[in-house]
């Protein structure tokens, strides 16, 4: 018998095609993200679960899949998933990283430059029909990003490729990550690690690549803002929890920084109410960060070999709870 595959949304075609093909698949078609009660409804008779970051897989979802052998994450963060219930249950969970480390970066770099040059507003001047003299010296004015100072927080593999970038616009790159990179890591990339409150107080951009958890949970908060220079700018396409929202409304609103730049927010969609969108001073995207064709796809592929590698009863390309060995080993798992 096939196992049973649920993918609670489609993803790009690679990745259904290498399921189809050893396993029977059934394709969630709603584009809305399913809620608790009806992932833990659907998942009773499945072996295989391939989720999205805006699926809950909490202990109820386990608790209603006594079948289920292996949960695949199509993202690069997992917080989405109760992975302490799932190892307790023998479950495998996987992600997604590395295939869209450098289509990140581009969009943070992205996020800082737009912010930097006032693109965004500059685009909807013209298009807003007042654009009236043909060059102005004081119109909308930016502030330059070569050789300012950059300051990365998570120096994984998105904030090592954020830093390679840096290199090209001769910036001073300050650093902070929980463990210190290598001599040659720094040397390669011009960095220099530093405190987090140093950080905030020295850098003209602030870039965030750090995962969400109970240490990173409101970690830029009103407090730390005000450390932050008056024409900073913070860019984040890591987790939106990690900053203080309102806290970062209010600074913004009372221009004690100069923008802020965001992918990701507290809750997405963003509230309609949230004032945030009423600021000129921030640039707003609807959780971006590894839009393109390319990485998108390579994360279907890398999801749905993550979850056959434990259904051939193999160590999976990117397991989150290696533990979970212990309890189930990948003997007792195959299927395939």
């Amino acid at each position: 018998m096939k196992p049973k595959i649920l993918v609670t949304r489609r993803i790009p075609p690679p990745g259904i095609e290498m399921l189809q093909e050893v396993c029977d698949v059934e394709v969630r078609e709603r584009p809305q993200p399913p809620n608790v009660e009806e992932l833990a409804r659907r998942i009773r008779d499945f072996d295989g679960l391939l989720c999205l970051l805006t699926d809950t897989v909490d202990a109820q979802v386990l608790d209603a899949a006594p079948h289920l052998r292996v949960i695949s994450s199509y993202s690069v963060g997992y917080d989405h998933i109760d992975v302490a219930a799932a190892t307790r249950k023998g479950v495998y969970v996987t992600y997604t990283p590395g295939v869209l480390t450098e289509t990140t970066a581009d969009l943070a770099w992205s996020l800082l430059l737009c912010s930097a040059r006032r693109v965004v507003e500059a685009d909807n001047y013209v298009r807003r029909g007042v654009w009236a003299i043909g060059w102005s010296p004081d119109l909308l004015l930016g502030a330059d990003v070569y050789g300012k100072t950059l300051g990365i927080v998570g120096l994984g593999r998105i904030g090592q490729a954020v830093a390679a970038r840096a290199v090209g616009f001769n910036m001073r790159v300050l650093y902070q990550d929980v463990v210190r990179a290598s001599p040659q890591v720094e040397e390669k990339f011009r960095l220099r690690y530093a405190s987090l409150d140093e950080l905030l107080s020295e850098s003209d951009f602030i870039s965030l690549h750090i995962p969400l958890s109970k240490d990173s949970f409101h970690l830029i908060n009103e407090e730390r803002l005000k450390l932050m220079k008056p024409n900073a700018t913070l860019i984040n396409t890591s987790r939106g929890a990690v900053i203080d929202q309102k806290a970062l409304a209010k600074t913004l609103r009372e221009r004690r920084i100069a923008a802020a730049a965001l992918d990701v927010f507290e809750k997405e969609p963003i509230d309609k109410s949230d004032p945030l969108l009423r600021m000129n001073n921030v640039v707003l995207l609807p959780h971006l960060g590894s839009a393109t064709r390319e990485a998108r796809s390579r994360m279907a592929q890398l999801a749905a070999s993550n979850l056959l590698s434990v259904l051939k009863g193999e160590i999976p390309p990117h397991l989150v709870n290696p533990e979970v060995q212990r309890n189930r080993p990948l003997a007792s798992v195959k299927m395939i």
